[in-house]
């Protein structure tokens, strides 16, 4: 079940005004947490065995894209290095990479059973029911239980799921 919330666009034209959806992430999963939680579908192996591995094969898609390779994960994504680029050069004679290339990105293509098609297909949305409100007078939020502790449950600040970020930006 993916959990959304309406959010207002403000000062973006042609879309000031007009109300969108975004997820809200309850939770991040991190290597140690992701590799628990494999090791409770019927393995035989530890969740410090599933680890070792996991940062392993990180380090190694790190080392791979950084190398000029893609790196496909049947049924999740392909792991590639995209060129962010600020403008274009006139010529190929004009083009400098200190002058038209602002830097490096990873870039993440779903693949196989991940496919956009297949999310769409098996996806479920619920709206979110306790919303963020965004005080205009003094340009800070507030939930209805400003006064209860954090109850944000992957220990971070509580922006993962907040309406006060653009998700276009």
């Amino acid at each position: 079940m993916i959990l959304y919330q309406k959010y207002q666009m403000k000062g973006e034209l042609p879309s000031n005004g007009l109300w969108y959806a975004r997820p809200v992430i309850n939770e991040t999963y991190d290597i140690e947490a992701l590799s628990k939680h494999m090791s409770k579908h019927n393995t035989p192996f530890s969740p410090g065995v599933i680890k070792g591995v996991l940062a392993d094969m990180v380090a190694c898609i790190k080392e791979l894209v950084l190398d000029g390779k893609n790196v496909k994960l049947d049924d999740l994504a392909i792991f590639s290095v995209g060129i962010v680029t600020d403008h274009g050069a006139e010529s190929a004679e004009a083009f400098k990479v200190s002058e038209h290339i602002k830097g490096l990105k990873l870039r993440a293509r779903a693949t196989g059973e991940l496919s956009s098609a297949k999310i769409n297909l098996e996806g479920t949305l619920r709206e979110q029911k306790a919303y963020y409100v965004d005080d205009e007078t003094t340009g800070s939020g507030t939930t209805p239980d400003d006064n209860e502790e954090d109850n944000d449950p992957s220990g971070g600040s509580g922006t993962d799921g907040g309406v006060t970020e653009d998700p276009l930006a």
